[in-house]
């Protein structure tokens, strides 16, 4: 007779009591976009953007600068950025919101082109949140043995899905990659997530029209494809006051003080909303402040990863210094970490 379900043990997972950012990449589009190219196609000046939204340059993709290539590129040089053996690494996320088709899904193919293929890979859209989505996700994976080491990818074609003669968010997106690799640690580097949504207000970053009803309009006549549109002044409210307590909700959940934290990377939204967050938190003077909006844009799911890297790489944060990310936006949805800062990535 065989046991019964009461004697059935399921063994669990073997995990690491910690988990570390082990290393970091970043792709950028080689096409730089200036405000004054911006003006070209909207009635608006280089200073009322940037005073509006601390922008001054943005990088858009090429047609051979697709999400799977960007991601690639980024994934392998998170990779050698670690340090590890590929081999080691049994999962990869893929974080984004403007991959070009649902099926197959960005991950398995990013995967395949890092020689990983097999794996497990999969996709998350979460919005601008996407990246905190996905590193809490792989953080969660490493400390519950479900994979020894996993790639995080946010990624973005922002300029693909913009109206660039909408005044209104023409001047504020841009492309690019940035990725992360998370493994085991005999201390925890990277805190338990934060996160949450506020669906009432999800319409306050939406789509023109939806997939079935510009499917309906172009069996009738030529028609445009969907595009972004934000009620910024809504956003920005939203942002300034939720996103500051959620903030603060991180560093408490981290144990940490806003005393303690020696850089800030919060998602590159809005130069203004991330200088009234860190008011908001009383961070010190000392504390370095994510500014990669002002030559890259709001890069949505790609923007912390890749503001991360740009502070390691030109020495505005190091290797071990403690820092507060929060990712916020569509959806509308947030998630914030404390994280141990990874080692500046090799050269190109």
């Amino acid at each position: 007779m065989a046991d019964s379900n009461d004697t059935v043990t399921i063994a669990a997972g073997e995990g690491s009591p910690g988990t570390a950012l082990m290393g970091i990449g970043a792709y950028r589009p080689r096409r730089v976009v200036s405000n004054e190219e911006i003006c070209e196609k909207i009635d608006s000046t280089s200073e009322w953007i940037y005073e509006r939204s601390g922008i001054l340059n943005r990088r858009v993709a090429d047609k051979d600068e697709s999400v799977i290539f960007m991601s690639s590129e980024a994934a392998r040089k998170a990779v050698a950025s670690a340090g590890i053996d590929p081999e080691l690494v049994d999962a990869l996320i893929v974080c984004t919101s403007t991959y070009e088709t649902y099926v197959p899904h960005a991950a398995p193919q990013v995967a395949q082109n890092i020689g990983r293929n097999g794996i497990a890979a999969f996709d998350i859209t979460a919005g601008c949140s996407g990246f905190g989505y996905g590193l809490a996700v792989a953080s969660n994976m490493v400390r519950g043995g479900g994979a020894r080491y996993v790639i995080v990818v946010g990624v973005e074609r922002m300029s693909e899905g913009i109206d660039w003669t909408d005044r209104n968010t023409a001047f504020i997106f841009g492309d690019g990659a940035g990725a992360v690799v998370v493994g085991p640690s005999d201390t925890n580097d990277i805190s338990q997530v934060v996160w949450g949504s506020d669906g009432e207000q999800s319409e306050a970053i939406t789509l023109t029209k939806t997939l079935r009803e510009y499917i309906d309009e172009t069996q009738k006549a030529p028609a445009p494809a969907p595009f972004l549109v934000m009620d910024g002044s809504k956003v920005f409210r939203w942002a300034a006051v939720q996103i500051a307590k959620a903030s603060a909700r991180t560093l408490e959940a981290a144990g940490v003080t806003a005393d303690q934290i020696q850089a800030f990377i919060p998602h590159q939204a809005n130069g203004r909303i991330n200088s009234a967050m860190a008011k908001h938190l009383g961070l010190p003077d000392t504390v370095a402040i994510a500014n990669d909006i002002e030559q890259h844009g709001n890069t949505s799911a790609a923007s912390i990863p890749l503001a991360m890297e740009t502070m390691l790489r030109e020495g505005q944060a190091k290797e071990g210094e403690i820092a507060l990310c929060i990712g916020f936006g569509a959806g509308l949805s947030y998630a914030g970490q404390v994280v141990r800062l990874p080692a500046a990535p090799p050269a190109d």
